[in-house]
């Protein structure tokens, strides 16, 4: 009976093991079959490739690929999201991370973020190439993000749902935004913690200026962005702290990524005199051009500016000026180092191509790019301090800030 059971066993071992082995060999003859189907001998690309240097050649490749993809493609093919991908694929080629095509839908939201108001929850973002996820670094003040409890510091993981990376920042920065009144459920990154969030979207209004006035009269503002009103609402905010009798100012450029250069330029000229040097710009053909200060002096009186590690573009741009200039006393740590200014060029479609043109220097012709400005004086925050949730008593480069201008 035992060697019965022992039999019938062996039996239907077997029999499995043919099963197993017959799908094992069908499911290599099947590849081998699919993988030898198709004869591609004839769409032979690769002199292509390796000499597609004129715009006539990359032509004939993707009419090659086009070919190839009409005739054995087995989905629907949506032609005008393949050419934006083309073109887009294109231009990131140049490896020039401030280079970008920019689409129709893609514009119209970049042109209300210059403006400095649009529909969302209101945080920066940014993306942290060093472990490819986006940061938030910084929330607007009575943003709904604000109000969810949303901190600088934390990254974004998925947004409704969807996983994005640091190079998925625009997808996702596209996804946050959306119609007043609606939803978006965000997963957030906190110290190992995964946190979910529910935030109603709705109009947020960026102001990018905070004023007061501290001890001794010295008057504090803090720009975060380069706006299409900054300088505006700079000199407004300047001028009612004037009016609550400040003698000194620390303007605070910590965290600024930049933004429009001709907002950084203005606020400049409040400080710099009339007929100063303030911006050298040279183009690819080393052709240079000279901004310089054209009004008369708005704010006369000690400054010192506060800069870190995430100063950049417009910002290095003012904070050049003014330490080239001896017009401030530059504090914190050496600035990120962005020395190239982009143009955005419209095409007739709606869509845009933003590109770097031109490298920028100081009054004093000093590099910036890839280099940074070096502070007067070099202080750190406290170790274990967040640049972005620094508190005031923890501030050591406001502190520092404060007591130049009680000395001078």
């Amino acid at each position: 009976m035992e060697e019965e059971k022992y039999l019938k066993k062996q039996r239907i071992y077997k029999t499995l093991m043919l099963i197993i082995l017959t799908i094992f060999l069908t499911f290599i003859l099947t590849t081998m079959y699919i993988t030898n189907k198709y004869n591609l001998s004839t769409y032979d690309l690769s002199l292509l490739l390796n000499n597609s240097s004129s715009s006539e050649d990359i032509s004939k490749t993707i009419d090659y690929i086009k070919q190839i993809l009409d005739k054995y493609y087995l989905n629907d093919i949506d032609e005008e999201k393949i050419a934006t991908s083309a073109i887009k694929g294109y231009v990131e080629g140049l490896e020039d991370p401030y280079t970008e095509y920019i689409t129709k839908e893609e514009m119209e939201e970049y042109s209300v973020n210059l403006k400095g108001n649009y529909v969302g929850i209101g945080v920066y973002m940014t993306s942290n190439l060093e472990d490819n996820t986006i940061d938030i670094i910084g929330v607007i003040k009575d943003s709904p993000a604000e109000e969810a409890g949303l901190m600088a510091g934390d990254i974004i993981v998925s947004v409704d749902g969807i996983k994005y990376t640091g190079n998925d920042i625009n997808n996702a920065s596209t996804a946050i935004k959306g119609e007043e009144g609606t939803t978006v459920k965000l997963e957030i990154l906190r110290k190992q913690e995964i946190k979910s969030f529910e935030i109603t979207r709705k109009k947020v209004v960026t102001n990018p200026i905070i004023a007061k006035k501290l001890q001794d009269n010295i008057g504090y503002i803090q720009i975060t962005s380069f706006d299409e009103e900054t300088a505006e609402d700079f000199k407004s905010k300047y001028e009612n702290l004037k009016n609550e009798g400040i003698t000194s100012l620390i303007i605070d450029l910590r965290n600024n990524g930049g933004g429009l250069v001709d907002q950084a330029l203005e606020i400049a000229d409040y400080i710099v005199p009339k007929g100063k040097e303030l911006l050298i710009t040279a183009d690819k053909n080393k052709n240079e051009e000279i901004e310089k200060a054209k009004q008369d002096i708005l704010i006369d009186m000690p400054i010192v500016m506060l800069v870190n590690g995430n100063t950049a573009s417009s910002s290095e741009i003012l904070a050049g000026a003014l330490k080239d200039l001896n017009e401030a006393t530059i504090v914190g740590t050496t600035t990120y180092g962005k020395g190239v200014i982009q143009q955005l060029m419209t095409f007739s479609d709606g869509s845009g191509l933003k590109l770097t043109t031109h490298e920028y220097y100081t009054p004093n012709r000093n590099k910036i790019n890839g280099i940074g400005i070096e502070p007067n004086e070099i202080v750190e925050l406290p170790e274990g301090v967040n640049a972005f949730t620094v508190t005031e008593e923890n501030d050591t480069q406001l502190q520092r800030a404060i007591e130049i201008l009680k000395e001078s």
